[in-house]
């Protein structure tokens, strides 16, 4: 894209399209990684990563989906997901099993204590909220923004 292309998007006079500071990605890149870091106190005396609390609240609205309907919610491929879910088994939070309609489909069940583990996480938005991130007037306009850009993602790959 060239200097005369930027016009078309209403852009103030001397733009820099390349200015680290004007780069949606880097944005998100750096916000991403803070805002993850910051839920590492919360989930490190449960046992958690990251990855594995996303992943325990999409099996609490959704149990005993495939390993592939896993991955779509999450946005991650198998060599991600594979070794987090065996991680979790290791810990008895998740079981995996193989789907009696097509043994070719590995569905992930959660265990009792992964079941339990929710009542305890409940606290964990709420003490995230209490980081004051983000005003609570801005995060449904933020969540609604990052919903259509994941959306986007999803629909042009």
């Amino acid at each position: 894209m060239n200097s005369n292309n930027l016009t078309q998007f209403n852009l103030p006079e001397g733009f820099n399209p390349l200015a680290l500071e004007n780069q949606i990605c880097f944005s998100l890149y750096v916000c991403s990684k803070e805002v993850i870091r910051s839920y590492e106190p919360l989930l490190k005396p449960l046992g958690l990563t990251y990855t594995a609390y996303i992943t325990l609240l999409a099996l609490w609205e959704k149990d005993n989906v495939s390993v592939k309907e896993l991955g779509e919610k999450l946005f991650l491929d198998s060599g991600t997901l594979t070794p987090l879910l065996k991680k979790m088994e290791q810990q008895n939070l998740v079981v995996k099993t193989r789907s009696k309609e097509d043994e070719r489909t590995v569905l992930i069940s959660l265990t009792e204590e992964g079941k339990a583990l929710r009542t305890t996480c409940l606290e964990i938005p709420q003490k995230m909220m209490c980081k004051k991130l983000l005003e609570p007037e801005n995060a449904a306009d933020l969540i609604k923004n990052l919903h259509e850009i994941m959306g986007n993602i999803k629909n042009n790959a």
